[in-house]
């Protein structure tokens, strides 16, 4: 009884079906590939597990160098996903197949001792990982790998772009509204995988000519591994913890950089301001674990009402800001007034402070929104002219929109 509760409890539910549906039958997938490899693969040789003893030795020293150096740092733990492609790399190259999939407990271990992300996610990610590496190894030779150098080129392609589409469908289905940023990564992101995926070839290489030779590939592996954190720190640094939304310094930056676009090219602009009615009550009866997941419901569907060039931010508390490039007053209106039933549709589905499960409901939110046409494209007189709007819907009742 108590499993069966803890199972229903798991925030997997939470995600959307068609993600849902996805994202277990990438998991499924992965445990089938699993299964014939470990049936099909014949027994390694002592060979065999000299170079896997190398290459998984390299890779945990360099895991265990790098959380030490998180830790001294007091830097946030993140999935070391580069440093993984390198000794998977390396494995896909020179080892069996069924020795390859124990290299796969490199991620899983990440997943089921770190901090990290819920259990579905990693699963999900490590599911992807598989599957991304066995496919490389069926381009490249299932039991004798080619390695013209074509073929190698080929296979690392076949790595990343596997991986990468994976992962990517799944984030678009849980969250449609997501930025490709979030859900393709950065140009950066790119770089750092074909030189983890570089890195791992010579890495082979190293073991082919002496098993011990694989650890002059840890001071790269650990550089890469360096390297890899830097647009994470970035996205972090630019984001709400809470919503995933701009945090306010950045979308100052990116809202003044719109607004001057559209000062040169005399193109209308609009802002919207929201505040949720009454969110203090939703802290107070129902817990603030409960609030933190009504703020990031309300950011999705925002994120989902508006345009995917139209600039959202999270002000602070329940208070979040967007603005709309090319809108004139008219269309800022009813946009404003589509986020706002919106969002009095939402139910959220959280835990309240008594460990119960709760399904929040009833959430509305005030609207001010003012428009270049009246008040220009400064963006101090756009967020001071929303924000009386703003006080008006509130004075006249909430769940409300006033224009400015």
């Amino acid at each position: 009884m108590t499993i069966g509760l803890a199972l229903r409890d798991w925030s997997m539910w939470t995600l959307p079906r068609p993600a849902l549906v996805y994202w277990m039958s990438v998991d499924l997938a992965a445990l089938a590939v699993g299964g014939y490899v470990m049936a099909a693969t014949a027994p390694p040789t002592l060979e065999d597990l000299g170079r896997f003893g190398a290459i998984a030795c390299t890779g945990l020293v360099v895991i265990v160098i790098t959380a030490i150096a998180t830790q001294l740092s007091n830097e946030t733990r993140r999935n070391p996903w580069a440093l993984h492609i390198c000794y998977l790399s390396a494995g896909l190259l020179v080892l069996p197949p069924n020795l390859v999939l124990l290299l796969l407990l490199g991620p899983a271990l990440y997943g089921v001792l770190g901090p990290g992300p819920d259990a579905h996610r990693w699963l999900f990610t490590l599911a992807a990982t598989t599957l991304s590496v066995f496919a490389a190894r069926a381009t490249i030779g299932w039991q004798h790998p080619n390695w013209d150098f074509g073929m190698l080129v080929l296979g690392g392609i076949v790595l990343l772009m596997t991986r990468a589409v994976l992962v990517a469908v799944g984030l678009r289905l849980r969250a449609p509204s997501a930025g490709a940023d979030e859900v393709f990564g950065e140009p950066i992101d790119v770089v750092l995988g074909i030189v983890a995926a570089s890195t791992g070839a010579l890495m082979a290489l190293a073991v082919l000519s002496d098993p011990i030779r694989a650890l002059l590939a840890g001071p790269p592996m650990f550089l890469l591994e360096r390297a890899a954190q830097l647009p994470q720190w970035r996205r972090s640094a630019q984001r709400d913890a809470k919503t995933g939304l701009s945090n306010a310094v950045h979308w100052d930056l990116r809202a003044r950089d719109e607004l001057a676009k559209a000062s040169a090219r005399r193109r209308p602009v609009a802002m919207m301001l929201l505040d949720l009615d009454h969110f203090k009550r939703v802290n107070d009866r129902v817990g603030h674990l409960a609030g933190d997941a009504a703020l990031a419901a309300v950011a999705r569907e925002l994120r989902g009402s508006v345009r995917s060039g139209d600039v959202v931010g999270r002000f602070g508390g329940e208070e979040f800001v967007v603005l709309l490039p090319d809108t004139g007053p008219g269309v800022a209106e009813s946009v404003a007034e589509r986020v706002r039933h919106a969002i009095s549709l939402l139910r959220v589905a959280t835990t309240a402070a008594d460990g119960q499960a709760h399904v929040l409901s009833g959430l509305t939110v005030s609207i001010g929104v003012s428009t270049s046409d009246r008040y220009g494209y400064d963006v101090s007189a756009l967020l001071v002219a929303a924000d009386s709007a703003l006080l008006s819907a509130k004075g006249y009742g909430r769940n409300l929109v006033a224009m400015a």
